[in-house]
């Protein structure tokens, strides 16, 4: 058992040290604040304070962890595995920085609780995250400032059983939109028409009257492909339905259609199923429960698994009413506009509330890339795709944790704007899975 020194107790300390130094490390741990019952410990033991006890391992320890509420921080950025002159100075300091807290501010998304611009669609901008500005977004930090904690205890102790994560693929598919001409009712299709007819788009008409009257198969119809490739390269899949009703971001099909119905519980036999919340229920939390129960009801089991649309969150807000609706399983830790990881980490953790101080039981997956990203915001050309992912997943390999991307049925239609990109997903999985 390894013997921490606090002079004090938090929530955040315990909630930190259990990511850290067990679900990350794999090592059980005791705090003490006793100074006389640390001393006389002859076990493995670090203190977490503002100075040593004695001679012993030590982490020098900010106030961020034994604080209450939220503040601006100053936080500095520097190369600290170059660090030889602070090690040379200071031997009995494992780290030249404070990991624990550092973890704690970027897995708890510290820096959206305060003052910050939103964009467009109401969402927290990655540009103006502490990783972008500093350049770490594409690095697993939190991980491999768990692996060097590890590594460190491990050479003042060798017989310490540090244990390292398991690398793991998981793919995710948002259905945001079934098919792109099929089961839209008259009103919906009547109205596609009209457009294309006035905008004189002959081969929109052409095509979409060719997929109605059955006689070719619906672009966005890709699901036969989706499922060779889980089969291929025996994957886990997870599928998020939006299930919202009609509006300006909200445009799948009702689940009054006996064949989206159809869909949904075909797929749900063979993956994971999971509520995607629409745009609007950010702003009317009840649509979340409404949402929840029409896809409860198609699969005939729980729903507790969610993500997002738009990727559109609040903290703590969002996270608190997916609690309320008994959500266990949440994968909208992820940016829009940047590929990376939003909180710094890799694999999966519990939601830490900063409004309530408080560890919840709700689990958080971190991804990692999304099709939308590559195309929409980053602007690239299906042949770049790899050379742009290619390092997250070895990234995440590296220190042993989740790779989780994020698709859409649609990218792989092959139809504008997703020209060209119907091998990129294999692509990815293939890379993911070697």
């Amino acid at each position: 058992m390894l013997l921490v020194y606090s002079p004090r107790s938090s929530y955040r300390l315990k909630y930190i040290f259990d990511l850290i130094l067990k679900e990350l490390v794999g090592l059980e741990y005791h705090i003490s604040h006793d100074e006389q019952e640390f001393l006389l410990h002859q076990g493995p033991k670090f203190s977490y304070a503002d100075k040593p006890v004695s001679n012993e391992p030590f982490f020098y320890a900010t106030t961020l962890l034994f604080e209450r509420g939220i503040r601006p921080q100053e936080i500095s950025v520097f190369d600290w595995e170059g660090s030889k002159a602070f090690f040379a100075t200071h031997p009995k300091f494992l780290m030249p920085f404070d990991p624990f807290a550092a973890a704690f501010y970027l897995v708890t998304r510290y820096e959206e609780y305060l003052p910050h611009q939103r964009d467009q669609y109401d969402r927290y901008d990655a540009r103006q995250s502490l990783a972008y500005t500093k350049g770490f977004l594409q690095q697993a930090v939190v991980n491999r400032w768990a692996i060097r904690i590890g590594e460190v205890l491990k050479q003042h102790y060798p017989g310490l059983p540090v244990v390292q994560g398991t690398y793991n693929y998981i793919s995710t598919i948002d259905i945001d939109n079934a098919w792109a001409f099929r089961e839209k009712g008259m009103l919906r299709t009547g109205g596609a028409f009209l457009r294309a007819l006035l905008q004189l788009d002959f081969a929109n008409i052409h095509e979409r009257l060719s997929v109605v009257m059955g006689k070719k198969q619906d672009p966005y119809d890709t699901y036969e492909e989706l499922d060779r490739i889980r089969n291929q390269y025996n994957i886990k899949c997870i599928y998020f339905f939006l299930l919202g009703d009609y509006a300006q971001y909200d445009k799948n099909v009702s689940t009054s259609r006996r064949r989206f119905r159809s869909l949904i519980k075909s797929i749900a036999d063979y993956n994971q199923c999971g509520i995607h919340p629409s745009f609007k229920s950010n702003d009317d939390p009840q649509r979340i429960q409404l949402e929840q129960s029409r896809l409860s009801k198609i699969i005939r089991r729980d729903v507790t698994i969610s993500r997002q649309h738009f990727l559109r969150m609040r903290f703590p807000e969002t996270y608190r009413q997916l609690i309320n609706c008994d959500i266990t399983e949440e994968h909208t830790m992820g940016y829009a506009q940047e590929i990376g990881f939003r909180a710094g980490i890799c694999s999966p953790y519990n939601f830490y509330d900063l409004g309530t101080e408080q560890e919840t039981t709700l689990r958080i997956y971190p991804f990692a890339v999304m099709d939308a990203t590559l195309r929409h915001y980053m602007l690239l050309q299906p042949d770049e795709i790899m050379a742009r992912v290619s390092p997250l997943i070895r990234e995440v390999k590296e220190v042993g944790g989740t790779f989780i991307s994020l698709w859409h049925n649609e990218s792989l239609s092959d139809r504008s704007p997703w020209n060209g990109w119907r091998s990129c997903y294999e692509q990815i999985v293939k890379a993911a899975t070697a």
